[in-house]
């Protein structure tokens, strides 16, 4: 009778949660994954082949000071933007699985609509990085061992969209990843480790390098601009409450550990890839640091191998809010390999990369959509929504000077987008001019 009576008292945390907590339907696997996993996910965004780029979209344009300092205080930033959006997860009573259920839930209906069409732009973006980075890194195996007759860029690129879409019909849902994250981890640190060793190695070899920052005043705002926009691309997903729907319940407390893992450990090889390539080559560095590198050629071309395979994993990761929105709206359940279920991703996915490879091939200037990314999606994402959310959903419970510090994020990431968004568009029209359609960079 005594332990009967103490039964109720014996709940466990995650039994509690489930009674407590509204889970909306999902096509998609909710809470199967460990904190540690979720980790892995956001490492993997952080560490993936855009650190090849950052030593020349980052570095070049903002030199050491601007650099080095910009990158700390966007790790901060980002960590605290990251946190506030992970502690709304259980707001109302219902775990937000998407970022717009989470938008409707504060602000109403109206900005559901917003927020995905945010969203889905800052994905597409990121995916069409991806493309055109696995098309560069694949080009550049070629040119290691046939540099006068290498295969152009746009048919790399096609090539990068076809594995992905072979990746996309294989691999169900975000949470099917499990052993290709540790896949995608020993392949990140193959590029990196090769890049960071050859380039130390040239670094030491060469003469003084020339570290200021070219160009006229005029451009140079205009660059310094929207370097600050790839500095928060680097560290944001856009994609947050996605991830924390796999985490297992706690979600706040296991997502908040997550974090905790991708903004210390997980972004020291980024850290560690991005000034050593800056050291080594200055303002000559290359937007894709294998590009600046010399060593054996073996060498260099697994380096550019482990780069492409590892954007086709990556680009999954991100384009799965957009597979779990197709799978939810038409009801694929059940059996991946169930035969509808198998011509329905077949059919999907591979019009959305298809699509997504076709944009990429189109216009293939790398850091021009880093930075428009950053500035119409990154920073509202990720920066403004989250501080204005916390302000709306916390209202009576934030001192006056935590309101005052929320609301400055507010205002001046507002700003910092918008003068972004020009700055973007503006590179792209100068280099849409100085290079055609489908071209060979």
């Amino acid at each position: 009778m005594r332990e009967a009576n103490m039964m109720p008292e014996t709940r466990t945390e995650a039994e509690d949660y489930k009674s407590n907590v509204e889970v909306p339907e999902t096509a998609h696997a909710v809470s199967t994954d460990s904190w540690l996993q979720a980790g892995f996910v956001l490492t993997t965004g952080v560490n993936s082949v855009f650190v090849l780029g950052y030593s020349g979209t980052i570095m070049v344009p903002l030199g050491w000071i601007g650099g080095v300092v910009g990158l700390l205080l966007a790790t901060v930033l980002s960590l605290n933007a990251n946190m506030l959006v992970a502690k709304l997860h259980e707001h109302g009573g219902k775990r937000h699985i998407r970022y717009r259920d989470l938008a409707a839930q504060i602000y109403g209906r109206r900005a559901y609509t917003i927020t995905w069409a945010m969203q889905y732009v800052n994905l597409f973006m990121i995916n069409i990085g991806f493309l055109i980075l696995g098309g560069s890194a694949l080009k550049a195996c070629f040119a290691v061992f046939n540099y006068e007759h290498t295969m152009k860029l746009p048919y790399c690129i096609a090539i990068t969209g076809f594995a992905c879409t072979l990746f996309a019909i294989s691999t169900p849902h975000l949470s099917a990843l499990r052993v290709w994250l540790g896949c995608s981890t020993v392949l990140g640190l193959i590029y990196i480790i090769v890049s960071c060793v050859l380039a130390v190695k040239d670094g030491i070899n060469a003469p003084p390098r020339d570290y200021s920052i070219h160009g006229k005043s005029s451009s140079r705002i205009f660059t310094t601009i929207g370097a600050s926009a790839n500095l928060v691309f680097a560290f944001n997903t856009g994609m947050l409450p996605e991830i924390q729907a796999t985490v297992r319940e706690p979600a706040v407390k296991n997502m908040l550990k997550a974090l905790y893992f991708q903004f210390t450990i997980g972004v020291v090889p980024m850290f560690a890839i991005t000034f050593i390539g800056y050291w080594a080559y200055g303002a000559e560095t290359s937007t894709y640091l294998l590009n600046s590198v010399s060593g054996p050629l073996w060498v260099k071309a697994a380096a550019n191998i482990s780069a492409f395979l590892q954007s086709i994993i990556c680009l999954h990761i991100f384009a799965s809010p957009t597979y779990e929105y197709l799978d939810t709206k038409f009801g694929i359940r059940g059996s991946a390999l169930k035969l509808n279920n198998l011509s329905f991703r077949i059919a999907a996915r591979g019009g959305y990369l298809v699509i997504s490879t076709l944009v990429s091939a189109l216009l293939p200037f790398l850091g021009d959509f880093e930075s428009l990314t950053g500035a119409l999606s990154t920073f509202p994402l990720t920066f403004i929504l989250a501080n204005h959310m916390y302000i709306v959903a916390k209202k009576n419970k934030l001192s006056l000077l935590q309101k005052l510090w929320h609301w400055s994020n507010v205002v001046i990431f507002a700003i910092m987008s918008i003068a972004a968004t020009i700055a973007a568009l503006r590179l792209i029209a100068v280099d849409s001019k100085q290079y055609h359609v489908f071209a060979d960079l």
